[in-house]
Protein backbone atom coordinates (compact mmCIF):
# COMPACT_ATOMS: atom_id res chain seq x y z
CA UNK A 1 0.00 0.00 0.00
CA UNK A 2 2.86 2.72 1.21
CA UNK A 3 4.64 1.54 -2.71
CA UNK A 4 1.21 2.78 -4.19
CA UNK A 5 1.12 5.69 -2.25
CA UNK A 6 4.45 6.72 -3.43
CA UNK A 7 4.45 5.95 -6.72
CA UNK A 8 1.25 7.64 -7.69
CA UNK A 9 2.39 10.68 -5.45
CA UNK A 10 5.33 10.96 -7.95
CA UNK A 11 3.82 10.41 -10.89
CA UNK A 12 1.13 13.60 -9.57
CA UNK A 13 4.37 15.71 -9.40
CA UNK A 14 5.83 14.50 -12.80
CA UNK A 15 3.11 14.44 -14.48
CA UNK A 16 5.08 12.06 -16.98
CA UNK A 17 1.73 9.92 -18.43
CA UNK A 18 3.26 6.38 -18.26
CA UNK A 19 6.53 6.68 -17.06
CA UNK A 20 5.87 5.31 -13.64
CA UNK A 21 2.32 3.48 -14.15
CA UNK A 22 4.61 0.54 -15.01
CA UNK A 23 6.06 0.23 -11.23
CA UNK A 24 2.54 -0.12 -9.35
CA UNK A 25 3.11 -3.42 -10.30
CA UNK A 26 5.65 -3.71 -7.27
CA UNK A 27 2.54 -2.71 -5.26
CA UNK A 28 0.38 -6.34 -5.11
CA UNK A 29 4.18 -8.07 -5.56
CA UNK A 30 5.69 -6.68 -1.96
CA UNK A 31 2.08 -7.51 -0.70
CA UNK A 32 2.33 -10.95 -1.31
CA UNK A 33 5.59 -11.43 0.98
CA UNK A 34 3.33 -10.27 4.21
CA UNK A 35 -0.12 -10.28 3.66
CA UNK A 36 -2.94 -13.04 2.62
CA UNK A 37 -4.36 -13.25 -1.25
CA UNK A 38 -7.14 -10.75 0.04
CA UNK A 39 -4.89 -7.96 0.87
CA UNK A 40 -2.80 -8.40 -2.34
CA UNK A 41 -5.99 -8.73 -4.38
CA UNK A 42 -6.85 -5.31 -2.80
CA UNK A 43 -3.33 -3.89 -3.84
CA UNK A 44 -3.83 -4.47 -6.87
CA UNK A 45 -7.35 -3.07 -7.01
CA UNK A 46 -5.98 0.27 -5.40
CA UNK A 47 -3.15 0.51 -8.04
CA UNK A 48 -5.25 -0.59 -10.81
CA UNK A 49 -7.51 2.22 -9.98
CA UNK A 50 -5.17 5.09 -9.10
CA UNK A 51 -3.01 4.11 -12.18
CA UNK A 52 -6.16 4.15 -14.35
CA UNK A 53 -6.41 7.88 -12.78
CA UNK A 54 -3.35 9.14 -13.45
CA UNK A 55 -3.13 7.83 -17.20
CA UNK A 56 -5.95 9.59 -18.13
CA UNK A 57 -5.34 12.47 -16.18
CA UNK A 58 -1.73 12.34 -18.31
CA UNK A 59 -3.44 11.88 -21.33
CA UNK A 60 -1.47 8.28 -21.87
CA UNK A 61 -2.59 6.58 -25.32
CA UNK A 62 -5.65 3.55 -24.46
CA UNK A 63 -3.81 1.24 -26.29
CA UNK A 64 -0.43 1.84 -23.69
CA UNK A 65 -2.46 2.75 -20.53
CA UNK A 66 -4.53 -0.95 -21.30
CA UNK A 67 -1.13 -2.82 -21.82
CA UNK A 68 -0.11 -1.08 -18.45
CA UNK A 69 -3.11 -2.00 -16.29
CA UNK A 70 -2.95 -5.86 -18.25
CA UNK A 71 0.59 -6.67 -16.95
CA UNK A 72 -0.78 -5.15 -13.50
CA UNK A 73 -3.61 -7.49 -13.39
CA UNK A 74 -1.20 -10.10 -14.32
CA UNK A 75 0.95 -9.51 -11.47
CA UNK A 76 -1.84 -9.10 -8.69
CA UNK A 77 -3.03 -12.59 -10.05
CA UNK A 78 0.04 -14.07 -9.95
CA UNK A 79 1.38 -12.50 -6.87
CA UNK A 80 -2.18 -13.48 -4.98
CA UNK A 81 -1.73 -17.49 -5.73
CA UNK A 82 1.85 -17.07 -4.41
CA UNK A 83 0.22 -15.29 -1.11
CA UNK A 84 -1.81 -18.43 -1.26
CA UNK A 85 0.84 -20.95 -1.55
CA UNK A 86 3.33 -19.28 1.09
CA UNK A 87 0.10 -19.29 3.49
CA UNK A 88 -0.40 -23.06 2.58
CA UNK A 89 3.62 -23.42 3.36
CA UNK A 90 3.16 -21.36 6.95
CA UNK A 91 0.16 -23.65 7.88
CA UNK A 92 2.17 -26.94 6.79
CA UNK A 93 5.36 -25.49 8.81
CA UNK A 94 3.33 -24.56 12.19
CA UNK A 95 2.45 -28.33 11.92
CA UNK A 96 5.24 -29.69 11.72
CA UNK A 97 6.91 -27.52 14.32
CA UNK A 98 4.03 -28.89 16.73
CA UNK A 99 4.60 -31.93 16.10
CA UNK A 100 8.19 -31.64 16.31
CA UNK A 101 7.44 -30.18 19.67
CA UNK A 102 5.66 -32.96 20.91
CA UNK A 103 8.17 -35.33 20.17
CA UNK A 104 10.65 -33.40 21.92
CA UNK A 105 8.31 -33.63 25.03
CA UNK A 106 8.09 -37.63 24.60
CA UNK A 107 11.95 -37.67 24.43
CA UNK A 108 13.23 -35.25 26.02
CA UNK A 109 11.26 -34.83 28.93
CA UNK A 110 11.46 -31.64 31.02
CA UNK A 111 13.66 -31.68 34.02
CA UNK A 112 12.44 -30.09 37.04
CA UNK A 113 14.62 -27.52 38.73
CA UNK A 114 15.01 -30.49 41.86
CA UNK A 115 15.59 -33.49 41.50
CA UNK A 116 16.04 -35.61 44.58
CA UNK A 117 18.81 -33.94 46.52
CA UNK A 118 19.82 -31.79 43.21
CA UNK A 119 19.58 -28.63 41.57
CA UNK A 120 19.57 -29.03 38.18
CA UNK A 121 19.47 -26.96 34.94
CA UNK A 122 19.25 -28.14 31.01
CA UNK A 123 20.00 -26.10 28.08
CA UNK A 124 19.25 -27.49 24.39
CA UNK A 125 19.77 -26.39 21.21
CA UNK A 126 19.44 -28.19 17.68
CA UNK A 127 21.20 -27.48 15.21
CA UNK A 128 18.70 -27.93 12.43
CA UNK A 129 16.52 -25.56 10.84
CA UNK A 130 13.23 -25.32 12.22
CA UNK A 131 14.10 -28.44 14.73
CA UNK A 132 13.33 -28.93 18.14
CA UNK A 133 15.00 -32.11 18.33
CA UNK A 134 18.14 -33.70 16.76
CA UNK A 135 20.72 -36.52 17.77
CA UNK A 136 22.05 -34.98 21.36
CA UNK A 137 20.17 -37.01 24.55
CA UNK A 138 19.66 -36.81 28.36
CA UNK A 139 17.43 -37.82 30.70
CA UNK A 140 17.76 -37.82 34.77
CA UNK A 141 15.52 -39.77 36.62
CA UNK A 142 14.56 -40.76 40.61
CA UNK A 143 14.91 -44.26 40.83
CA UNK A 144 14.81 -47.05 43.87
CA UNK A 145 18.58 -46.76 43.09
CA UNK A 146 19.09 -43.14 43.77
CA UNK A 147 19.03 -40.39 41.04
CA UNK A 148 20.27 -41.47 37.01
CA UNK A 149 20.93 -39.32 34.36
CA UNK A 150 22.34 -39.94 31.04
CA UNK A 151 23.69 -37.21 28.17
CA UNK A 152 24.77 -38.63 24.96
CA UNK A 153 24.91 -37.95 21.30
CA UNK A 154 24.67 -39.82 18.38
CA UNK A 155 26.33 -39.82 15.26
CA UNK A 156 24.52 -38.01 12.56
CA UNK A 157 22.15 -35.62 12.35
CA UNK A 158 18.27 -35.49 11.07
CA UNK A 159 15.44 -38.01 11.95
CA UNK A 160 17.46 -41.47 11.87
CA UNK A 161 19.84 -39.73 14.68
CA UNK A 162 16.30 -39.00 16.71
CA UNK A 163 15.19 -42.54 16.22
CA UNK A 164 18.53 -43.84 17.44
CA UNK A 165 17.66 -40.93 20.69
CA UNK A 166 14.37 -42.35 21.40
CA UNK A 167 15.84 -46.13 21.36
CA UNK A 168 18.17 -44.87 23.90
CA UNK A 169 16.22 -43.33 25.84
CA UNK A 170 13.61 -45.88 26.09
CA UNK A 171 15.97 -48.50 27.41
CA UNK A 172 17.82 -46.04 29.88
CA UNK A 173 14.47 -45.29 31.27
CA UNK A 174 13.39 -48.87 31.78
CA UNK A 175 17.14 -49.88 32.84
CA UNK A 176 17.51 -47.72 35.27
CA UNK A 177 14.62 -48.17 37.32
CA UNK A 178 15.18 -52.19 37.05
CA UNK A 179 18.64 -52.24 37.26
CA UNK A 180 20.52 -52.21 40.70
CA UNK A 181 23.85 -51.93 39.08
CA UNK A 182 24.42 -48.98 36.77
CA UNK A 183 27.17 -50.91 34.50
CA UNK A 184 24.09 -53.16 34.05
CA UNK A 185 21.85 -50.47 32.67
CA UNK A 186 25.03 -49.29 30.19
CA UNK A 187 24.87 -53.23 29.05
CA UNK A 188 21.23 -53.31 28.72
CA UNK A 189 21.83 -50.12 26.32
CA UNK A 190 24.41 -51.69 24.61
CA UNK A 191 22.72 -55.01 23.52
CA UNK A 192 19.89 -52.57 22.49
CA UNK A 193 22.39 -51.02 19.98
CA UNK A 194 23.89 -53.61 18.81
CA UNK A 195 20.50 -55.44 17.70
CA UNK A 196 19.26 -52.42 15.73
CA UNK A 197 22.30 -50.23 14.80
CA UNK A 198 23.91 -50.34 11.21
CA UNK A 199 27.33 -51.09 11.73
CA UNK A 200 28.40 -47.70 11.12
CA UNK A 201 26.01 -45.97 13.72
CA UNK A 202 26.95 -45.45 17.32
CA UNK A 203 26.64 -43.34 20.74
CA UNK A 204 28.78 -41.38 23.05
CA UNK A 205 27.69 -41.62 26.45
CA UNK A 206 27.94 -40.72 30.28
CA UNK A 207 25.69 -42.61 32.41
CA UNK A 208 25.35 -41.02 36.18
CA UNK A 209 24.00 -42.26 38.87
CA UNK A 210 23.93 -41.04 42.89
CA UNK A 211 23.47 -44.23 44.75
CA UNK A 212 24.40 -42.01 48.11
CA UNK A 213 24.97 -39.25 49.85
CA UNK A 214 28.44 -38.01 49.13
CA UNK A 215 29.23 -39.98 46.18
CA UNK A 216 28.15 -40.21 42.06
CA UNK A 217 28.89 -43.27 39.94
CA UNK A 218 30.04 -42.48 35.71
CA UNK A 219 30.39 -44.97 33.04
CA UNK A 220 31.61 -42.76 30.35
CA UNK A 221 31.34 -44.54 26.97
CA UNK A 222 33.70 -42.81 24.56
CA UNK A 223 32.59 -39.29 25.47
CA UNK A 224 33.30 -35.86 26.61
CA UNK A 225 34.65 -35.76 30.31
CA UNK A 226 31.81 -34.20 32.20
CA UNK A 227 33.75 -31.40 34.52
CA UNK A 228 33.67 -30.97 37.50
CA UNK A 229 33.56 -27.81 39.66
CA UNK A 230 34.77 -27.48 43.24
CA UNK A 231 35.36 -24.57 44.66
CA UNK A 232 36.68 -21.87 42.32
CA UNK A 233 38.38 -25.00 40.53
CA UNK A 234 37.13 -26.99 37.37
CA UNK A 235 38.64 -30.00 36.15
CA UNK A 236 37.61 -32.75 33.82
CA UNK A 237 36.51 -35.97 35.18
CA UNK A 238 38.21 -38.60 33.25
CA UNK A 239 36.82 -42.16 32.43
CA UNK A 240 38.13 -44.64 34.86
CA UNK A 241 39.95 -46.64 31.71
CA UNK A 242 38.90 -45.80 28.18
CA UNK A 243 35.77 -47.68 26.50
CA UNK A 244 34.62 -47.50 22.80
CA UNK A 245 30.83 -45.61 22.14
CA UNK A 246 27.84 -47.63 22.83
CA UNK A 247 27.21 -50.16 19.70
CA UNK A 248 30.63 -50.76 18.83
CA UNK A 249 31.49 -52.86 22.42
CA UNK A 250 31.46 -56.02 19.83
CA UNK A 251 34.25 -54.50 17.81
CA UNK A 252 36.58 -53.65 20.29
CA UNK A 253 35.41 -56.01 22.71
CA UNK A 254 36.59 -54.00 25.87
CA UNK A 255 33.62 -52.70 28.47
CA UNK A 256 33.27 -49.41 30.06
CA UNK A 257 34.60 -49.40 34.20
CA UNK A 258 32.62 -47.40 37.04
CA UNK A 259 34.54 -44.41 38.22
CA UNK A 260 33.04 -43.40 41.96
CA UNK A 261 33.10 -39.77 42.17
CA UNK A 262 32.97 -38.00 45.45
CA UNK A 263 30.37 -35.40 45.14
CA UNK A 264 29.44 -33.23 48.50
CA UNK A 265 27.75 -29.67 48.81
CA UNK A 266 27.82 -27.04 47.03
CA UNK A 267 30.17 -29.39 43.73
CA UNK A 268 28.64 -29.20 40.41
CA UNK A 269 28.89 -31.23 37.75
CA UNK A 270 28.36 -30.42 33.85
CA UNK A 271 27.64 -32.82 31.24
CA UNK A 272 27.49 -31.51 28.06
CA UNK A 273 27.94 -32.61 24.18
CA UNK A 274 30.49 -32.06 21.76
CA UNK A 275 28.41 -29.49 19.83
CA UNK A 276 29.37 -27.34 22.50
CA UNK A 277 32.90 -27.86 23.03
CA UNK A 278 33.39 -28.18 18.98
CA UNK A 279 31.34 -24.93 18.31
CA UNK A 280 33.65 -22.04 16.34
CA UNK A 281 33.99 -18.70 15.83
CA UNK A 282 35.00 -16.63 12.91
CA UNK A 283 38.45 -16.98 13.68
CA UNK A 284 38.12 -21.00 13.73
CA UNK A 285 38.63 -21.06 17.77
CA UNK A 286 36.91 -23.61 19.85
CA UNK A 287 34.66 -22.57 22.58
CA UNK A 288 36.30 -22.29 25.58
CA UNK A 289 33.99 -24.56 28.07
CA UNK A 290 35.72 -25.16 31.09
CA UNK A 291 37.06 -21.36 31.18
CA UNK A 292 33.83 -20.18 30.33
CA UNK A 293 32.36 -22.27 33.28
CA UNK A 294 34.61 -21.30 35.78
CA UNK A 295 33.70 -17.52 34.67
CA UNK A 296 29.72 -17.79 34.85
CA UNK A 297 29.45 -20.65 37.67
CA UNK A 298 26.78 -20.06 40.43
CA UNK A 299 25.13 -21.22 42.99
CA UNK A 300 21.65 -21.22 40.62
CA UNK A 301 22.29 -24.10 37.75
CA UNK A 302 19.70 -21.93 35.44
CA UNK A 303 21.69 -19.04 35.61
CA UNK A 304 25.02 -20.91 34.60
CA UNK A 305 23.99 -22.28 31.89
CA UNK A 306 21.62 -19.18 30.50
CA UNK A 307 24.55 -17.48 30.41
CA UNK A 308 26.99 -20.24 28.89
CA UNK A 309 24.44 -20.94 26.49
CA UNK A 310 24.45 -17.04 25.28
CA UNK A 311 27.93 -16.78 24.96
CA UNK A 312 27.93 -19.87 23.06
CA UNK A 313 25.33 -18.62 20.59
CA UNK A 314 27.81 -15.30 20.46
CA UNK A 315 30.87 -17.17 19.70
CA UNK A 316 29.35 -19.15 16.66
CA UNK A 317 27.81 -16.11 15.27
CA UNK A 318 23.98 -16.88 16.22
CA UNK A 319 23.23 -19.64 14.75
CA UNK A 320 24.98 -23.53 16.07
CA UNK A 321 26.37 -25.94 13.43
CA UNK A 322 25.57 -29.72 15.56
CA UNK A 323 23.40 -29.89 18.26
CA UNK A 324 24.57 -29.04 21.58
CA UNK A 325 23.50 -30.10 24.84
CA UNK A 326 24.38 -28.90 28.66
CA UNK A 327 23.18 -30.51 31.98
CA UNK A 328 24.34 -29.16 35.04
CA UNK A 329 23.91 -31.03 38.42
CA UNK A 330 24.30 -29.13 41.75
CA UNK A 331 24.53 -30.51 45.27
CA UNK A 332 23.18 -27.70 47.92
CA UNK A 333 23.96 -27.65 51.58
CA UNK A 334 21.53 -29.35 53.94
CA UNK A 335 19.73 -25.83 54.75
CA UNK A 336 19.88 -24.40 51.34
CA UNK A 337 18.16 -27.91 50.23
CA UNK A 338 15.53 -27.28 52.52
CA UNK A 339 14.58 -24.37 51.30
CA UNK A 340 14.50 -24.81 47.87
CA UNK A 341 11.94 -27.82 48.99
Amino acid sequence: MLIVSVIVFVGLLGGSGLTWLPLLAAGPALAATTGGPRGVLWVGLLAGVLGTMLGVRDGAPGRELAAVLSALVAVTLASGLASALRGRRERVLAAVRSVAEAAQHALLQPVPATVGPFQVAVRYSAAAAEARIGGDLYALIPTPYGVRLIVGDVRGKGLPAVGIAALVLGVFREAAFEEPDLLAVVDRIERSLARNLRSDDFVTAVVAGHPGPGRLELVNCGHAPPLLVRGSGVVPVEPACPAPPLGLRALTGETPGLRILPFGDEDQLLLYTDGVTEARDRDRDFYPLAERLAHHVSDEPAHTLSALHDELLTHVGGRLHDDAALLLLRKPTAATAGQCR
